[in-house]
């Protein structure tokens, strides 16, 4: 089983934010009919789904039916947004089961933006909300505006700090998206992608991880075999047996300063 299996539904964005590279790939939104072939060959492999890779899953025109499809094969659903349009989505969010939402509070370039957010969260129940702050910038500003509307002291010790609940905040380093272009980090190491985690890009390509942004390393289409097919491909064996002897068989997991957090 894995831990999670990221779905990307689009591949299409309404911001264009620094700490995302772009994509070559073809704009494009996935279908429901194809939404659904993926969860039925993917539903005996993980209890959690994570709506993202690249693109904002909040734009997708037939969220509704996409949460329902989940919702029938009783998957727990994760959808991390830079919340834009989630007020527009609320409706869509409340009466579907949606198990949590990563919010990147460090896309948002003003407080009045943030706040404006927060009163939008005020309105939804029974859902765990990750408010994320991914950069290295000074925050103490947003804190601020935190403590004051939650009426919490926050005292950042470690990544995560609780405000409620169901709401967390969640800080950490800015980090670099791996790029064939970027020079060689290490052949050795290890990491969580193809062990504990899959993606599935728009076109429904699989690869081993949610950082894998343009397909480069392609285990399989989805939408031609099943996923066993692909767990048995050679180059997804070699991937796994790489990081449990901690070497690196992928150009890619050579050059990503993320799969370090994991040595």
């Amino acid at each position: 089983m894995f831990n999670r299996i990221y779905i990307e539904i689009t591949n299409i964005c309404n911001l264009n934010c620094d700490f995302c590279p772009i994509t070559n790939r073809k704009k494009k939104s996935m279908t429901k009919e194809e939404f659904e072939i993926i969860i039925k060959k993917i539903k005996d492999y993980t209890n959690h789904i994570y709506l993202h890779v690249k693109g904002e899953p909040l734009m997708h025109n037939d969220l509704d039916s996409l949460l329902k499809i989940a919702n029938k094969y009783n998957l727990n659903v994760n959808i991390t947004t830079n919340a834009r349009l989630l007020k527009d989505k609320l409706d869509i969010i409340n009466k579907n089961k949606v198990r949590q939402l990563n919010i990147s509070l460090h896309s948002f370039k003003s407080l009045k933006e943030i706040e404006e957010l927060l009163n939008t969260l005020d309105k939804i129940k029974d859902i765990y909300i990750s408010l994320r702050l991914w950069n290295n910038k000074d925050n103490s500003e947003i804190l601020k505006l935190l403590e004051k509307h939650y009426n919490k002291k926050i005292i950042l010790t470690n990544k995560r700090f609780t405000i409620s609940d169901n709401i967390y905040l969640d800080k950490d380093i800015l980090f670099e998206w791996p790029t064939l272009n970027k020079d060689i980090i290490s052949n050795y190491g290890t990491c969580k992608g193809a062990k504990k985690q899959l993606a599935i890009l728009v076109d429904g390509k699989v690869v081993p991880c949610c950082l894998d942004n343009d397909g480069i390393m392609n285990l399989g289409n989805i939408f031609n075999s099943s996923l066993e097919e692909i767990l048995n491909s050679t180059r997804y064996k070699n991937i796994v047996s790489g990081f449990n002897n901690n070497k690196l068989t992928e150009d890619l997991c050579k050059r990503c300063e993320y799969r370090n957090r994991f040595n």
